[in-house]
């Protein structure tokens, strides 16, 4: 039992530490974010709606510059202000907006807020064995790899939930008669709208897949919805 106690502290620390990640944001949205009054991206919305015979889709604009969009685990959906800009400048069209909060509602239609915290304690839980395990053999860079690894294993779970969260909007827009290619057309700005430089690291430890990959995982999802039509 003492030998277990370590990995339940993590377990335990994990599960803490996410809530009180959770609570933290939750109280960040409420304060700097206001409901979505666009009459363009509203008359998109209530299409993504009317195809999944809801009401309405909560949308609201979330008072920061960097480029993003996120969804709460209570079912709001948020684009920040810098993101919104674009759309207001001229940058980002209403069906590329309309993309993006269909790739978030997939978030929440999947469960992925509900996942992260059972991934992020379980993580901290393998980063502990690890620890334990490889500072026996290796005791200086034996935590470096224990981190290194659980933040490889994150980086992966993260980027099959975006591949997750794509596939859920893809098959939301095509009902909704907006269609993939707004999702396609948008992938291709991205880097350029958030300045990324996506060569600075491996696409092994990004958090996000890379765009060709996938653009490219939408196209394999075209060819075979033409090829099995429901």
């Amino acid at each position: 039992m003492l030998r277990l106690t370590p990995i339940i502290l993590a377990i335990v620390y994990g599960l803490v530490m996410y809530r009180i990640s959770l609570w933290r944001t939750h109280r960040e949205l409420d304060a700097k974010s206001t409901e979505l009054a666009d009459p363009i991206l509203k008359s998109l919305t209530d299409r993504l709606a009317r195809a999944l015979d809801l009401r309405r889709i909560p949308v609201y604009i979330y008072e920061i510059d960097p480029i993003n969009g996120l969804a709460a685990p209570d079912g709001r959906i948020f684009i920040t202000r810098g993101f919104y800009r674009k759309f207001q400048h001229g940058e980002v069209t209403g069906d590329e907006m309309a993309s993006v909060i269909a790739h978030e509602m997939g978030h929440v239609a999947l469960g992925h807020s509900r996942r992260r915290m059972v991934d992020f304690s379980g993580q901290n839980a393998l980063r502990t064995v690890l620890m334990i395990v490889l500072g026996r053999y290796v005791p200086i860079i034996g935590p470096w790899i224990a981190n290194m690894l659980t933040s490889l294993l994150a980086a992966r779970l993260s980027r099959g939930d975006e591949f997750e969260a794509d596939e859920y909007a893809a098959a939301l827009l095509t009902k909704a008669g907006i269609g993939i290619a707004p999702q396609k057309s948008l992938f291709t700005k991205l880097d350029a709208l958030t300045q990324a430089r996506s060569g600075m690291a491996p696409a092994w430890l990004m958090s996000h897949p890379k765009t060709e990959d996938r653009i490219a995982a939408l196209e394999k999802l075209e060819t075979r919805w033409e090829s099995h039509p429901t």
